[in-house]
């Protein structure tokens, strides 16, 4: 039986074996660090102490990666008892990543540190890009020194790896161990003594010399979950480091390597189910950062459906494919990413967006936006397939990239250095691909392939009017095309969808309806102007759609933006969400239709209100005893004498917070008024947005959805209106029906609405 290293020499000790609370024990000094975690204190949430997990002896503490992190300072009656140098340092430590950052300035994510850069004095024990590591030092004379991990030994994600770095001075050698095993050393002068920062605070999780992203994100902190800390001030030998790895394996894992559940190290959803704001029918990461949404595909009786997310924290960074899985479009698990940044020459830099089709075989592969920074242009449309041949389930957690970029822009092949978002579909005569780019303003160029690897160029598939239409912008992004079937003329009709960003563009979702020329692969449009689909602002945005097989309709996915300061999203610890899936259709007058899916109502819970043919004052009467804002509105108004009406949502009872959707008759207009939508002076939902929705003489349909902070506006099956709204005030759940005249209200139907996790 081996035996573990004797604790001759054992300066701090962090054994994390506490199952809760908010700090944690350095057993040497007998210090109760306080662990920093942004839900210790909770605006919009209910308070929670930082994550407890199974660690490889006892408990382990999970590191947010972005802003869990523990300050141990060294008091005064410490400092003037501490060497400013030592002949030797050794730190061993349990890691299990979670996620690895992007390596901003060449700084390491850091599991422990104390150091001062500009002095070059200290220690630091990090990760960096990709899962590599490194044992860096600072020596006396002003000296340096970096060691890092060769490659095939990096730090796997959602694994247990121990951890042993060594500083011996005397025989002049620093030494990396992995698993107990030696995996790198360096010679430095025999004699050499490490020189202590001792100005500056001990940190685990968190780097000494952070940058700050967005003026709130400290980046280099550590993801995931470290055990038993331990840090020497002699040299540790092979063999103890040996001795100490088998003796955890031996003694707590019957001779095995620790195991890891994925359900200990997953981001964890719970702390934001209370979260005021938070929408909880809407498709979200299970916290942290999402834009979005893409690549709908469904096989094997499920859905599936990708979103771009930083696992790291709220912030955009390090995009990684999200992946959820549904059998229904309502109710989503959440599965593991499914495609991250690798150590390769595909795709190091981010996995951009893209979207989902069918192989030759009708499995389904996955095509996305490839970054390599080291690349020219920095964005290539490449592959990925998963292992249902393999492993059979259907879940499809597991995807394997295709080595190569399918498709490389070439010069003259649109605006050089954009060139993303390929939406791809497959028919009987092949699969073809549109990738978002420009050709002097906004364009979608055309591919198309005959055995989906090799990819012919066909020219632009449509391009902006850029001198008519300013706004369509230099570069589109998202390309979406849906095929409408035949209108009354047995015309065979396609849905255009794009979304435009760059110098004087409207970042919004734009349409057009016209016929697919197959022959050029090019799009002719029914009108030259673009249509929106919401009249909001920045809440509907980065498009995605799908056939769906089971019922032929065709679903349009999108990105909600929480229209949030970096602080507010700090705070709250997840940006963004899904907006409701919608069903588009040519209708019989030819224009777009747009419908929530019918898949919704599952989620109806009691119904608080049904009345017709009331007035005004009878409804507001009734509305009285309805409050929420998790609730389903069906509402049809007529004008009557009204100019302007609608109805107010998420009302104070005294009328101080509250957001006006209505109708202008006059303008014909549909409306959101946010001007007294909040009073909380961190908040940014301000202002009035809207535009033109052409009733032709029919009724105010409104069919509305409240969650949390959403509200999303349907009206008459042709436009629907979405915004956010943060109240700060706890009882801003009231409805009122409002005109500046008499409108009558014909129907009123609300429901509540359950949470879908």
């Amino acid at each position: 039986m081996s035996h573990a290293t004797d604790n001759r020499g054992l300066i701090m000790y962090w054994a994390f074996n506490e199952d809760s609370g908010t700090s944690a024990l350095e057993s040497v000094s007998q210090v109760q660090d306080n662990i920093q975690y942004v839900f210790n204190q909770a605006e919009f949430t209910k308070p929670c102490p930082p994550r407890w997990r199974q660690g490889v002896i006892g408990n382990g503490l999970l590191f947010d990666g972005y802003s869990t992190y523990i300050a141990h300072s060294f008091d005064e009656g410490n400092q003037n008892t501490e060497p400013e140098y030592r002949s030797a340092l050794s730190i061993g430590v349990w890691v299990a990543p979670r996620s690895y950052e992007w390596g901003d300035d060449g700084k390491l994510s850091a599991i422990v540190n104390r150091y001062n850069l500009d002095r070059k004095q200290g220690y630091l024990l990090g990760m960096f890009r990709h899962g590599s590591w490194s044992f860096q030092v600072g020596l006396e004379g002003g000296d340096w020194k970096e060691l890092w991990s060769p490659d095939g030994h990096e730090l796997s994600k959602n694994e247990w790896s121990y951890v042993n770095a060594v500083f011996d001075g005397n025989q002049g050698e620093i030494k990396l161990y992995l698993n107990g095993s030696e995996i790198a050393s360096a010679a430095v002068p025999r004699g050499s003594r490490l020189a202590e920062a001792t100005d500056t605070d001990l940190l685990i999780g968190k780097n000494n010399h952070s940058s700050l992203l967005a003026e709130v994100f400290s980046l280099h902190m550590f993801s995931g979950i470290i055990d038993e800390l331990k840090i020497y001030n002699r040299a540790l030998s092979a063999e103890e480091v040996a001795a100490s790895y088998r003796h955890v394996l031996d003694t707590f894992h019957e001779g095995n390597r620790p195991q890891l559940n994925y359900d200990e190290i997953k981001l964890d959803r719970t702390p934001l189910l209370l979260d005021r704001h938070r929408p909880q029918y809407h498709v979200s990461p299970p916290a942290h950062w999402m834009n979005e949404p893409h690549a709908p595909i469904y096989f094997d009786g499920q859905y599936h459906l990708f979103y771009q997310h930083n696992p790291q924290g709220p912030f955009f960074h390090q995009i990684h494919w999200g992946h959820w899985v549904s059998q229904d479009l309502v109710h989503w698990r959440d599965l593991p990413v499914a495609l991250a940044p690798e150590k390769d020459q595909l795709a190091p830099d981010g996995i951009w967006s893209g979207s989902a089709t069918y192989d030759a075989d009708g499995l389904p592969v996955l095509f996305f936006t490839a970054g390599n920074d080291s690349a020219s242009p920095n964005q290539s449309v490449a592959l990925a397939r998963s292992t249902y041949t393999l492993d059979g389930n259907p879940d499809l957690v597991q995807w394997v990239k295709h080595p190569e970029p399918l498709i490389v822009q070439k010069k003259g092949m649109g605006a050089f250095g954009d060139f993303r978002d390929p939406f791809v579909w497959k028919d009987d005569d092949g699969w073809y691909a549109l990738v978002g780019s420009g050709i002097e303003g906004g364009a979608a160029l055309a591919f198309a392939s005959q055995d989906m690897l090799n990819w012919t160029y066909k020219g632009p598939f449509f391009k902006a009017d850029i001198q008519k239409f300013p706004y369509l912008g230099p570069i589109w992004e998202l390309p979406v095309l849906l095929p409408l079937g035949s209108d009354k003329q047995g015309v065979n009709k396609h849905l255009l969808l794009v979304s435009p960003v760059g110098k004087g563009a409207d970042v919004e979702v734009f349409y057009w309806i016209g016929q697919l020329d197959k022959q050029n692969l090019s799009f002719i449009p029914d009108q030259e102007e673009p249509q929106l689909i919401d009249l909001g602002d920045f809440h509907f945005t980065g498009p995605s759609g799908m056939v769906d097989p089971k019922t032929g309709r065709n679903i349009v996915f999108t990105i909600a933006q929480g229209d949030r300061t970096s602080e507010m999203e700090y705070k709250s610890g997840w940006a963004h969400n899904g907006g409701l899936p919608l069903s588009v259709y040519l209708r019989d007058d030819g224009r777009l239709g747009i419908e929530p899916i019918q898949e919704l109502q599952s989620l109806r819970g009691a119904k608080r209100l049904s009345l017709r043919d009331q007035s005004l004052a009878e409804t507001n009467v009734q509305l009285r005893d309805v409050h929420g804002d998790m609730l389903e509105i069906q509402l049809e108004l007529e004008p009557g004498s009204a100019k302007q009406f609608g109805i107010k949502v998420r009302c104070t009872p005294d009328g101080e917070e509250e957001t006006l959707l209505y109708y202008d008759w006059n303008q014909a207009m549909l409306m959101v008024d946010r001007s007294k939508t909040t009073l909380h002076p961190g908040e940014k939902c301000r202002g009035i947005q809207g535009g033109k929705l052409e009733l032709l003489g029919e009724n105010l349909k409104l069919h509305i959805y409240l969650d949390r902070s959403m509200v999303e506006a349907y009206a008459n099956g042709l436009k629907s209106l979405t915004t956010r709204v943060y109240p700060s005030r706890m009882d801003a759940l009231g409805l009122e029906i409002w005109g500046d005249g008499e409108p009558f209200v014909k129907s009123l139907d609300i429901w509540d609405m359950q949470s879908i996790w």
